[in-house]
């Protein structure tokens, strides 16, 4: 579970820059004109060997009374989000109206706020800084998002307020969560899940005010089911919703032995549907793609087969996924899911011995050798399994860079053949023999 540094602030104020600053590249779009829409709003940051992830937000300020709500309801979703909040304002400027008003925000929430006075790249601006004493938020940090200055004592007192780690409880429970977009019927699944086997232990709470874990046991086996079904939506947040629901997905995912990826039978597969199996692959995290109302659906005898299909295109980068066909309103289907989970977790987790591990690889290049590639033929010379959460195994070789991409695929294919890494990813790495 990392935590979650959210920045806010006013438009123009250096928000977007001083984001990509902080995680080293460039991913939010920055422009001299206030309000430009960001493509991506998080990322995954370091500093003295913490990570976090950051969230950058859009511009907060007065303006004419229809907007009013949305903006607010923006800054209130940030503040529920993060760990710590750094709220940038520009040391040129001077304190501004919209400055007080997001602070009067920020004074209602419990969170640690550090006040960064961004564009103090010239001396004569240097002094200015006194005057955000003002805004109450301690000592002002003048920093530079456009040239870096400063922003090492940013992250130092950002990371000094992160929360203390918090103990998992019962270590041996499998835990899983469902990720998916609104409306896909998380919750209904969830509640199902608990309500058909409710032999609750003890609720432990989670990171997060709004983000609950739930101790159940099924079958003798322990669970912790992670609920991530906490969003509200205020007023009309339009793709701020899609947005932070992304966050708490992403969230959940990092803290999950298991990943139950919820898709609605009715609606079909959309783009959101896609971009959150990008995150379950990004972090090399078990998966289960759960079809829900699939009651709703009208079927015949190829409607299962081709929604396999169409699942198995769209989602080509989980393709060793099992999928289950459910409806969580009228309970169908739903004791499938825990056979499942146990049997995905345990690839998760599963080991193979070296010796085992290469006979087999031997046994496949001797069936199917490799080409040149790069100038030349990769030599393996052993193989070993070097570790678990995801099974990873590496590949001692004359040259890395004589494999070719098909040819890993191949290797992967014969691995999986040969053992039950059933809904696991599994990593390959080609190191070269000193």
């Amino acid at each position: 579970m990392l935590p979650k540094v959210a920045i806010v602030g006013r438009p123009n104020v250096g928000k977007s820059t001083l984001f990509n600053r902080l995680i080293g590249e460039r991913i939010s779009i920055t422009d001299d004109q206030p309000g430009v829409t960001r493509d991506r709003i998080y990322a995954k940051g370091s500093w003295l060997s913490k990570e976090f992830f950051l969230i950058d937000t859009g511009g907060i300020e007065l303006g004419d009374a229809p907007f009013l709500t949305e903006i607010k309801a923006q800054a209130e979703i940030a503040m529920e989000e993060a760990d710590v909040i750094i709220f940038v304002v520009d040391c040129r400027s001077g304190v501004t109206d919209d400055d007080i008003y997001i602070a009067k925000l920020l004074y209602r929430s419990s969170k640690p706020v550090v006040l960064a006075v961004n564009k103090v790249d010239d001396q004569k601006f240097k002094d200015n800084i006194y005057e955000f004493y003002a805004l109450g938020f301690g000592d002002p940090i003048p920093c530079s998002s456009s040239h870096g200055i400063g922003t090492g004592n940013l992250l130092d007192c950002v990371i000094a307020n992160f929360p203390a780690k918090q103990l998992e409880a019962n270590s041996e429970a499998i835990k899983f969560c469902l990720v998916g977009r609104p409306n896909v019927g998380k919750s209904s699944l969830t509640n199902c899940l608990l309500n058909d086997n409710r032999v609750i232990v003890s609720p432990i709470a989670g990171t997060t005010r709004d983000t609950i874990d739930t101790s159940f046991k099924v079958d003798g086996k322990d669970y912790i089911v992670i609920d991530t079904a906490g969003l509200k939506k205020r007023g009309k947040i339009y793709e701020n919703v899609d947005k932070y629901s992304s966050i708490r997905s992403i969230d959940a995912i990092g803290r999950s032995d298991v990943v139950l990826l919820v898709i609605d039978g009715q609606a079909g597969i959309l783009d959101q549907d896609t971009h959150i199996g990008q995150y379950i692959e990004e972090y090399n995290k078990p998966c289960i793609i759960v079809v829900n109302k699939w009651d709703l659906v009208d079927k015949d005898s190829k409607t299962m087969q081709k929604y396999t299909e169409d699942i198995r295109r769209e989602f080509k980068y989980l393709d060793f996924a099992p999928i289950v066909f459910l409806s969580a309103l009228e309970k169908r289907r739903v004791h499938t899911l825990f056979p499942e989970i146990v049997r995905v977790n345990e690839a998760y987790h599963l080991r193979i011995s070296t010796a085992i591990l290469n006979d087999v690889i031997s046994d496949a290049v001797a069936m199917f050798p490799p080409s040149e590639f790069n100038g030349g033929k990769i030599k393996i010379y052993y193989s070993s399994q070097v570790g678990v959460e995801p099974p990873t195994f590496a590949f001692f070789v004359n040259e890395p860079k004589f494999l070719h991409f098909s040819y890993y695929r191949y290797l992967e294919n014969q691995i999986r053949k040969s053992f039950d890494f059933f809904g696991t990813p599994i990593k390959l790495e080609f190191r070269k023999r000193d």
